[in-house]
């Protein structure tokens, strides 16, 4: 029996889904859990204690303040793309979208 398809091409044409606020905040957040020091200075810079931290998770207001965070320390933004194949043009539009008064 020979079976024909037709969802090669479809399955060619499909392009990765765009980086989104949520996804780069959630690679931003494993990226310092990862690092103790850089989650320390994140910390004291923006006042989160650890239990604030802990229940701030998942939401706008720590995926904005991460993104920003990250955006403004160079060294760090580098790092995190290279870590995760992100260009950094890429991160900086997600992150132009979210504070578009610059």
């Amino acid at each position: 029996m020979h079976f024909q398809t037709t969802n090669e091409p479809a399955l060619a044409n499909l392009k990765p889904d765009p980086l989104t606020p949520k996804l780069l905040a959630d690679l931003c957040l494993a990226h310092l859990a990862e690092n103790p020091e850089q989650l320390g200075e994140f910390m004291v810079q923006t006042g989160y204690s650890p239990d604030a931290l802990r229940k701030a998770v998942g939401g706008d207001g720590l995926a904005r303040g991460l993104v920003d965070y990250f955006a403004q320390n160079e060294p760090l933004l580098l790092t995190l793309c290279a870590n995760n194949s992100l260009s950094p043009d890429s991160f900086m539009r997600v992150w132009a979208k979210l504070n578009p008064a610059g």
